[in-house]
C-alpha cells in the first residue's frame, strides 16, 4: 500500500535495522562462547596466546603485547562498525533509485581527523616499544651469574664463567678457561720448525685459517647435550643472570619461550657485528622452563630442545659447589644432590637414528621439580643430600 504523498512504510527500514543488530548480536555471543568453552582464565585470554613471563623484561613485553592487540581490536571494532553501518543504513532502495548519494569529498576537518588519529596512535605505539625495547636490552655490571652458550647442530653446551654469590676455598668462583687461540698454538709450533736456513716457515694465509673458530668459549664447569641427554641449564632466581652466546657452526637461536624474548646465534659474532650477550634481570620463580632452536639449523633442528631450570640461590650455590670440588660428576649427580629431578622433565631426548617415533612432550611437572622427601643442607660444603651413588647417570 503507497501512502498518499508516495512514499512507502517504515516497518521494511525498522525490521533491516533489527536484523542487523541481531546478527551483530549472534556474532559477539559466539565469540564470548568460544572463549568461555576454551577454558582459558582471563589473564590467558589477555595475552592474546603469549605463554606466561617469568622475567621482569617478560612482563613488560606481555604488558605491551596486550595493550597493543586490545588498540587494534578497538580500531577494528570501530572499522567494522562504520563498515557495516555504511551496508545497513546506506543501500540502494527502491524509491532512491537513480539518485546520486551526497558526496562528502574534501572536507578539510574530517580529512584532518583521520589522518591525524593514525599519527598519534602509532607515536603512542612507537613510545612504548622503544622504553620496553631499552628495558629488554639493558646491561648493567653488575651480573650475578655469567653463561656461557654454545649452540651447535644439533644440541647445546652452557658453562660457567661466572658466580659471584659462590665462595670455594675462599674464593669467588670462576671458571672461565684462558681462550685456547689455535693460531698462538699454531705459532709455537711452526717457531720450533724451523726451515733449513733458521726461518720460521708459515703456512698458507699467513698461518691463519678463516674457519677457526676461536671466539668459542670454554669454563671448568659445562653441561653438554646428547642424544641420549637433554642439557639442563641450572641458574638461580632473584639474580640477574648474563648470556653470552655463541654457534660452533650455523647460526642458531636462542629461545625460551616463558622468558618472551629470543636471540640469534651466530658464528664469527664479531665478523658478523652482531651483539651476543644480553641479560635478565632475574627469574621470579623456581620450575623448569623449555628451550628451543628457533632458527632453522639443519636436519634436526625441530629436536634441538634444552631446559632451563630455576632454582633458589641455595641450591644453586651447592650446585655449583659440588660440580667444581667434583668435576669427575654428572649434571644428573649434580642435581640430584641439590634434590632436583635429574633429568629434565619439560622435553625428552632423541634418536638422531631416527629409530624412534621423534616424539617430544613433558615427563613430569614443570611447576615442582623437587625430589619428594630430600632436603638440601643449608651450607653449601656439608655433607651430600644424595650421594653420587644414588644419583641416575
Amino acid at each position: 500500500m503507497k501512502l498518499a504523498h508516495g512514499g512507502r512504510p517504515l516497518t521494511r527500514h525498522v525490521s533491516s535495522s533489527a536484523r542487523a543488530c541481531k546478527r551483530i548480536g549472534i556474532v559477539v555471543g559466539l565469540g564470548l562462547g568460544a572463549l568461555l568453552m576454551s577454558g582459558c582464565s582471563a589473564s590467558e585470554a589477555m595475552r592474546f596466546g603469549w605463554p606466561e613471563g617469568v622475567t621482569p623484561p617478560a612482563k613488560q613485553m606481555e604488558s605491551l603485547w596486550t595493550w597493543s592487540v586490545i588498540a587494534a581490536l578497538l580500531m577494528g571494532i570501530l572499522v567494522w562498525a562504520l563498515i557495516f553501518w555504511t551496508i545497513t543504513f546506506h543501500r540502494a532502495n527502491d524509491e532512491k533509485k537513480g539518485v546520486f548519494p551526497r558526496q562528502t569529498a574534501y572536507n578539510v576537518p574530517l580529512e584532518l581527523t583521520y589522518t591525524a588519529i593514525p599519527f598519534v596512535i602509532i607515536a603512542v605505539l612507537f613510545y612504548f616499544t622503544v622504553i620496553v625495547q631499552n628495558d629488554v636490552e639493558k646491561k648493567t655490571d653488575d651480573s650475578k651469574v655469567v653463561v656461557d652458550v654454545t649452540a651447535f647442530q644439533w644440541n647445546w653446551k652452557f658453562g660457567y664463567r661466572e658466580a659471584k654469590d659462590v665462595v670455594i676455598n675462599g674464593q669467588t668462583y670462576s671458571g672461565a678457561l684462558p681462550d685456547g687461540n689455535p693460531f698462538r698454538v699454531e705459532a709455537q709450533a711452526e717457531a720450533a720448525n724451523r726451515g733449513e736456513h733458521g726461518e720460521v716457515e708459515i703456512g698458507p694465509d699467513g698461518g691463519r685459517s678463516n674457519d677457526v673458530r676461536d671466539y668459542l668459549k670454554f669454563d671448568k664447569i659445562e653441561t653438554v647435550g646428547s642424544s641420549s641427554e637433554i642439557p639442563i641449564l641450572v641458574l638461580p632466581t632473584q639474580q640477574r643472570i648474563e648470556f653470552h652466546l655463541a654457534a660452533a657452526d650455523v647460526i642458531h637461536s636462542f629461545w625460551v619461550p616463558q622468558f618472551l624474548f629470543k636471540r640469534d646465534v651466530m658464528p664469527f659474532p664479531k665478523q658478523n657485528h652482531t651483539d651476543n650477550v644480553f641479560q635478565i634481570p632475574s627469574i621470579d620463580r623456581e620450575g623448569a622452563f623449555v628451550g628451543r632452536c628457533a632458527e632453522m639449523c639443519g636436519t634436526y633442528h625441530s629436536m634441538m630442545n634444552f631446559e632451563v631450570r630455576a632454582v633458589s640461590p641455595l641450591k644453586f650455590n651447592r650446585y655449583i659447589t659440588q660440580r667444581a670440588l667434583h668435576p669427575e660428576w654428572t649434571n644428573a649427580q649434580a642435581l640430584a644432590d641439590i634434590c632436583e629431578t635429574p633429568q629434565s622433565v619439560t622435553t625428552v631426548p632423541f634418536d638422531t637414528r631416527r629409530k624412534t617415533n621423534g616424539s617430544v612432550g613433558a615427563t613430569g611437572d614443570p611447576n615442582n621439580t623437587a625430589i619428594a622427601g630430600c632436603v638440601v643442607p643449608n651450607n653449601p660444603v656439608l655433607a651430600k643430600a644424595v650421594t653420587p651413588q644414588e644419583a641416575p647417570q
